[in-house]
C-alpha cells in the first residue's frame, strides 16, 4: 500500500494566526508597586467603558510581588507578564541618573520589543478610560499620539501610543537606543522626549480626547463628555490624594476605585453586548460568591459560545434555578444537550417551555435532540410546537422538515453498498455542503445513488441498529466536509461532527476509509475537551484509510494522535478540486461569462474579521467600483447569510451588485455556474475548491486557515488575499487583472495544478480499492 506523506523537503504549513493574516491586537502598560492602585483603576475602566473589547493586556513590570500579580489577573482574563530588561536603559543619558522614578520612566519603551502584535496601545497607569476605544482598535497606519497640550503639534504626548508592526522591530529599536545612548533628546522628557527626537513630528494625530491631560482642567472644570481616556499628569495621582483644583476630574477616577464585588457586579450588569472572556472572568467569582441564576445563566451562555459546553454545565449546576426561570432552565438544556446528557436535557428544555419568550427555541432544540436520537415523531411532534408558539421560527421550520423527510430508496443489495457518514445538508443549506456527499462517492465511482450506497447522518447518534446496518455493508467512507469541528453540531459522545461513542466505533467490522476530510477550526477556535482527543485516536487506529484534504489538516491531527500514528494520515485533496476528472462526460466551456463571482462568509463573524468588519467592507466597495471595469460582478450566496456583503455595501457605501442564491441550486447547476464564469473571489472553501475544480480561476478571500492550506497545497500561495491585508482592495484588483489578462494561460495553469491533486487521488483510489473492493 503507498501512503502519501509530507516529505522531508516540504516546508510545515505556518501557524493560523500567519495564514489569515488577522491583526493580533494588545494594550500595554509598564506598571510597579507605587503605580499599581492607579493601573487597578485603568483595568476596571477599560472593561466597564468597553465593555465588548478585550485583547491581551501585557504587563511591563520590574518589581511586582505575586499579591499584586493576583490583583492584576483578577481584574483580566488575558494578562502577559513581560518582565523588562531593565538594565538595559542604564546606558542611556538621563537628567538624573539616581532618581529611581527617572529610571523607571524608560522602561516603557519596552514595549517597541514586542514581537508577537501588530498593533499595540500604550496605556499609562495614571489614565482612567472614560469613552469608547473602537477607532484607535481600528488604527492600521503609523505610531498614533495626542500631540501635547503646551507644545502644538510637533511633539507627542507618550501617555497613550498606537503603535503598529513597523515599529515593533528591531530598526526602530536601534533608533531609540541609538538616540538615548547619545543624549540628543529633551532629558528632562525621559521615554517621551527620545521618541519625539526619534520621530520628529512623524505620527498620526489623535484627537485629544484620546488622551485627554488634566492640565486642561485647572480651576475645577467639568471633564468634557465626550473624553474617552483622562490622563492624570503631574506629580499628585489621585491615589495619593490628588491636587487641589481638579476635584471634578478625580471624582470621574473614583467612581472606578471599586471592590472586586462592586466591580463584577457593575460589569455584569450592563445592558448591550459583553465580550464573553470577561463574562466568564468577572461572572464565575460573582456566582460562586452571590450564587445569582442570571450571571450564570450568562456565563453559561458564554461558555456555550466559545465551545466550553462541559463548563456551562457545571456552572449552571452550581445554583438553584427556581422553576419559573425558563431562559437558565433553556440554557442548562442546550449545555447538557451538548454533552449528550439527553434525558436530563429533556427535563430542562421542557420546563423551559411554559415561558413564551423561551418556547420556541427551546422545543426546537427539543426537535433537535429528538431527530438526532432517530425519533422523527418526537422532532416532528415539538418542532410543530415551536411553530406553534412562533409561526417564523426559522429552527422550528429547519426541524420540521428534517423529520419528514423521506430518504431515497436503497435500491441495493447491503453487501454491494458502501456505507457513507456525512453532514447531508438541506434545502437552502449552504450550497458546498450540499455538493460534497455526492462529490466524496463520485471518487469511488460513477454511481453516486442508492445502489452503492447508505446514508449515514454525522449528525445523527450511532446507535446499535446504525451500527448493525454499517457492519451489513461492504465497507465505511467517512468524509464530507470539515467534519473536524467543535461546535457545528456539538455532541459529547465524539466531540466532533460524527456523533459516535468510542464503544461502538471499536465495533465496527468493516473497512473504515477516512476520505477528505477536514480540521475546520478556526484562527481562535480550539477542541479544549480531551474528549476529541481520545476518539481521533480511535478512529485513526480504526481506519484502514485516513486521508486529510489539507497539509494543514494533516499537521493539526498528527499533533494530537501519538507519533506511531502519523504515517497513517495522508493526504487526499477534497473530491471537488478535482471535478473535471470525476463528473462522468465533463466538457469544459466553450465559452465563458463575462462575469466574476463574489462570496463572502458570516458565521462566525468574530473570528473571521475581528474589528476589522467596517475596513473589509469599505476595502470591498472599492474593489467591486473597479473590477466592475473588468466584467460584470455578482455575489455568489453559498448560504442565506452570505447576501449580507451586498445588504451592507448598498448600505454603507452606496455598491449594489445581482445576488446568484446558490444555496437554492441543484449539484449541477453549481458546478455549470462555477464552470462558465472568469473568476471566483471567495471567503468559503468550497467557493474556492469547488469553481478550481471546475477549472476556473480563483482568489481566495482568506479568513480561515483551510483556504491558505489549500493554496498552499496547489503552490498557489499568491492566490490568496487576508481579509485584512492593508491593502485589500488594490491587491484584489491587481491580482484580478493578473489572472484575466492571459485568461487561457491561467486556466491552463488551473488545470495543470488539479493534476497534481489527480495524480495524488488516482494513487489513493488504488489503494481503496485494494481495501473495499469494486
Amino acid at each position: 500500500m503507498t501512503t502519501t506523506t509530507l516529505t522531508a523537503t516540504q516546508a510545515p504549513v505556518t501557524d493560523a494566526a500567519a495564514l489569515t493574516g488577522k491583526r493580533r491586537i494588545a494594550f500595554a502598560s509598564y506598571v510597579d508597586e507605587n503605580y499599581l492602585p492607579g493601573f487597578l483603576v485603568l483595568l476596571r475602566s477599560l472593561a466597564l467603558s468597553n465593555p465588548t473589547v478585550c485583547e491581551d493586556f501585557v504587563v511591563l513590570y520590574d518589581d511586582l510581588r505575586p499579591g499584586s500579580i493576583a490583583k492584576i489577573r483578577a481584574l483580566h482574563p488575558r494578562i502577559v507578564l513581560k518582565r523588562v530588561n531593565d538594565t538595559h536603559y542604564d546606558a542611556y543619558k538621563k537628567g538624573d541618573q539616581d532618581n529611581y522614578l527617572v529610571r523607571k520612566a524608560y522602561f516603557i519603551l519596552d514595549v517597541f520589543r514586542l514581537r508577537e502584535y501588530d498593533t499595540v496601545i500604550t496605556l499609562d497607569t495614571d489614565m482612567v478610560v472614560l469613552g469608547d476605544l473602537g477607532e484607535l482598535l481600528k488604527l492600521r497606519e503609523g505610531l498614533a499620539a495626542v500631540p501635547q497640550f503646551f507644545y502644538g503639534q510637533h511633539k507627542l504626548n507618550s501617555g497613550l501610543l498606537v503603535i503598529q508592526r513597523e515599529y515593533l522591530s528591531e530598526e526602530f529599536c536601534a533608533k531609540l537606543d541609538a538616540t538615548g545612548r547619545s543624549g540628543d533628546y529633551e532629558l528632562d522628557k525621559h521615554d517621551q522626549g527620545i521618541l519625539n527626537a526619534v520621530l520628529d513630528g512623524d505620527f498620526v494625530r489623535l484627537d485629544p480626547r484620546y488622551n485627554f491631560v488634566k492640565r486642561r482642567l485647572s480651576g475645577d472644570l467639568p471633564v468634557p463628555e465626550d473624553t474617552a481616556i483622562l490622563h492624570f499628569t503631574g506629580r499628585h495621582k489621585p491615589w495619593q490624594g490628588g491636587e487641589s483644583g481638579y476635584s471634578l476630574a478625580e471624582e470621574k477616577w473614583r467612581e472606578y476605585e471599586l471592590s472586586d464585588a462592586d466591580f463584577h457586579a457593575e460589569y455584569l450588569g450592563k445592558s448591550g453586548g459583553l465580550h464573553h472572556d470577561l463574562i466568564v472572568h468577572y461572572g464565575t467569582p460573582h456566582v460562586a460568591r452571590t450564587g445569582d441564576v442570571e450571571t450564570a445563566r450568562k456565563v453559561a451562555a458564554a461558555h456555550i459560545a466559545s465551545g466550553d459546553y462541559q463548563d456551562a454545565v457545571d456552572i449552571l449546576e452550581s445554583v438553584r434555578i427556581p422553576l419559573d426561570e425558563a431562559w437558565p432552565h433553556e440554557v442548562l438544556g442546550h449545555a447538557l444537550m451538548s454533552v449528550s446528557r439527553t434525558a436530563e436535557a429533556k427535563a430542562q428544555l421542557l420546563l423551559a417551555t411554559a415561558a413564551p419568550n423561551r418556547a420556541a427555541t427551546a422545543y426546537a432544540r427539543l426537535a433537535q435532540m429528538s431527530w438526532v436520537q432517530g425519533d422523527n415523531a418526537a422532532a416532528l411532534k415539538y418542532a410543530t410546537a415551536g411553530m406553534s408558539v412562533d409561526i417564523t421560527h426559522r429552527s422550528s421550520r429547519l426541524w420540521a422538515q428534517r423529520a419528514t423527510s423521506v430518504p431515497a430508496q436503497e435500491l441495493g443489495a447491503p453487501e454491494d453498498q458502501l456505507a457513507h457518514v456525512a453532514f447531508y445538508m438541506d434545502r437552502q443549506g449552504n450550497a458546498g455542503d450540499k455538493l460534497l456527499p455526492e462529490s466524496v462517492r463520485s471518487a469511488f465511482g460513477p454511481d453516486t445513488g442508492s445502489r452503492r450506497w447508505h446514508p449515514v447522518h454525522a449528525h445523527r447518534l450511532f446507535d446499535e441498529a446504525a451500527l448493525e446496518r454499517v457492519n451489513a455493508r461492504r465497507g465505511m467512507v467517512i468524509g464530507g466536509g470539515g467534519l473536524f469541528i467543535p461546535d457545528t453540531m456539538p455532541n459529547g459522545n465524539s466531540a466532533w461532527q460524527w456523533n459516535v461513542p468510542d464503544e461502538l466505533m471499536r465495533r465496527i467490522d468493516v473497512p473504515i476509509a477516512v476520505y477528505a476530510v477536514g480540521f475546520n477550526a478556526f484562527d481562535g477556535q480550539s477542541y479544549r475537551a480531551s474528549r476529541f482527543r481520545d476518539s481521533l485516536r480511535l478512529l485513526v487506529e480504526k481506519s484502514a484509510f485516513f486521508g486529510l484534504r489539507n497539509h494543514g489538516s494533516i499537521e493539526k491531527v498528527r499533533a494530537m494522535v501519538p507519533a506511531h500514528l502519523h504515517d497513517k494520515i495522508r493526504f487526499q485533496p477534497c473530491p471537488t478540486t478535482v471535478t473535471r476528472q470525476l463528473v462522468p462526460g465533463w466538457q469544459d466551456p466553450a465559452r465563458r461569462e463575462d462575469t466574476i463571482l463574489i462570496n463572502a462568509a458570516y458565521d462566525r463573524a468574530g473570528l473571521r474579521f475581528g474589528h476589522d468588519y467596517g475596513y473589509f467592507l469599505a476595502q470591498m466597495a472599492q474593489a467591486v467600483r473597479e473590477l466592475g471595469e473588468l466584467a460584470e460582478v455578482q455575489c455568489v450566496a453559498h448560504s442565506l447569510d452570505d447576501e449580507k456583503l451586498v445588504f451592507d455595501l448598498r448600505r454603507e457605501h452606496g455598491v449594489s451588485m445581482p445576488v446568484i442564491p446558490m444555496y437554492d441550486f441543484e449539484n449541477d447547476e453549481i458546478r455549470d455556474l462555477y464552470a462558465r464564469t472568469k473568476l471566483v473571489i471567495g471567503m468559503r472553501g468550497h467557493a474556492g475548491m469547488i469553481p478550481f475544480g471546475c477549472g476556473t480561476p480563483i482568489i481566495s478571500l482568506i479568513s480561515h486557515p483551510k483556504m491558505a492550506y489549500f493554496l498552499h497545497d496547489i503552490d498557489r500561495p499568491e492566490w490568496g488575499i487576508s481579509v485584512h491585508d492593508r491593502h485589500l482592495a488594490a491587491r484584489l484588483v491587481e491580482r484580478s487583472k493578473d489572472l484575466l489578462r492571459d485568461h487561457a494561460a491561467t486556466v491552463a495553469d488551473v488545470h495543470g495544478r488539479q493534476q497534481e491533486l489527480w495524480k495524488i487521488t488516482e494513487a489513493n483510489a488504488a489503494d481503496l480499492r485494494v481495501l473495499l473492493g469494486g
